[in-house]
């Protein structure tokens, strides 16, 4: 064994070597050890599609209550009650019930043509320009003006809440899941207990509204309504996820048409195959590519123990390019068909992913309309490393 094989094989995912390109590790791993052990911090790390795939609805064995990202599990820091993304049944189903009610048919309908506005905004603007950031520019725009519209923040306020919301979930260079603590719930959830007050007194059509007004039924089977912790938790959880994973995914598919021109030029001519490329950039670049999981009692896997109170990561990320499940999977193809594990699978199978795939379609049905071509500056693109997601924190363009 020479050259690269000869090095050990590695996976942390706190390392920002390896976060800035994956998959060559992933592939060493779904091909030497399916079932990876990483002891400095005590995970085990499931690689193949036919493994996550299974696995991902396990929530029996593989729990989400006590943190979804690593950097949160591993420091065992208390997730408090009403962040859908860290709950298992019966609790998770009684609360995914409920934001189910929020996210109906008819506000999505009502949302597309803002997000059309929102983009001819932020777009029209730069058509002269040269060029312009897709994130600063787009991806952290858009989707934080739709979230702010739905959740009812006014728009002076918007930018503010994104930039502290996202600071609080990066990562330093060469952070350890050390540096995070118990204000990353307590600092984000204050954000927003003005507005919840202010709404309180002053009712609209938006979901903090409906949050307010909202009653659940507990497992006992009496009803109740929501109590101001719990709203402010679903408030936050709502504006963090929904501005985060959108921007890197609008980032990650304008750098993947910046290298393609061919396919990009496809798109163009024919932007009902914008949908299909979507789906295309989720599973080639999953903004989410790891799922971190509490292992709840022992399990065997490939002959092995994963004891109860260890660590599990799913890699939806890796298992997206499995060349069991996908053929040529390190080739991007904006016809490829077959599904991608980026949104999950079963019982947290993402609540906004309508959402996301709409405010993506859109983004680029007008940008296209604008530039035909694009080139991605790199010597001034800037990939955020955070625990949760994966993307670009600055993907400049020449037009």
């Amino acid at each position: 064994m020479t050259g690269a094989e000869a090095v050990a094989l590695y996976y942390d995912p706190f390392d920002h070597d390896i976060d800035d390109d994956p998959y060559p590790v992933w592939k060493r791993m779904r091909e030497e050890t399916p079932l990876y052990y990483n002891e400095k911090y005590n995970f085990h790390a499931l690689s193949r599609y036919e493994d996550v795939a299974r696995e991902l609805p396990n929530w029996q064995t593989y729990r989400s209550g006590r943190g979804t990202t690593a950097d949160i599990l591993f420091n065992n820091i208390e997730v408090p009650p009403g962040i859908l993304l860290f709950e298992d049944p019966p609790l998770h189903d009684l609360h995914r019930s409920l934001l189910s009610r929020v996210f109906t048919p008819r506000r999505m309908l009502a949302v597309e043509p803002l997000v059309r506005d929102f983009c001819v905004r932020e777009l029209d603007p730069l058509v002269d320009a040269g060029g312009f950031d897709f994130i600063a520019d787009l991806g952290a725009m858009m989707p934080m003006r739709t979230i702010g519209y739905l959740l009812g923040i006014p728009e002076k306020d918007q930018e503010a809440i994104r930039d502290r919301a996202g600071s609080f979930i990066e990562v330093a260079a060469g952070g350890e899941p050390g540096d995070i603590s118990q204000k990353i719930f307590s600092d984000t959830i204050v954000m927003f207990a003005e507005y919840i007050e202010w709404r309180a007194n002053h009712p609209s059509d938006d979901l903090m509204t409906d949050l307010l007004r909202a009653e659940i039924e507990d497992a006992d089977g009496t009803r109740r309504p929501l109590s101001r912790t719990e709203v402010l938790a679903y408030t936050a959880m709502i504006a963090g996820a929904g501005n985060e994973t959108t921007a890197r995914l609008i980032g990650f598919m304008a750098q993947l048409l910046a290298d393609h021109p061919d396919q990009r030029h496809e798109l163009r001519a024919d932007p009902s195959l914008i949908p299909g490329a979507i789906e295309e950039t989720l599973r080639y670049e999953p903004p989410s590519p790891v799922q971190a999981r509490y292992v709840a009692r022992d399990a065997e896997l490939y002959g092995r123990l994963i004891p109860e109170g260890s660590f599990m990561l799913l890699l939806n990320g890796s298992a997206n390019r499995d060349h069991r499940q996908f053929a040529d999977p390190d080739r991007f193809d904006i016809h490829r068909e077959g599904g991608h594990l980026s949104f999950g699978k079963g019982v947290h199978f993402c609540l906004g992913s309508a959402l996301a795939r709409l405010e993506a379609r859109v983004a680029f049905e007008e940008v296209l309309k604008r530039w035909p071509d694009w080139e991605v500056d790199y010597t001034g693109a800037q990939r955020a490393h955070t625990a949760s997601v994966r993307g670009w924190a600055r993907l400049p363009v020449v037009t």
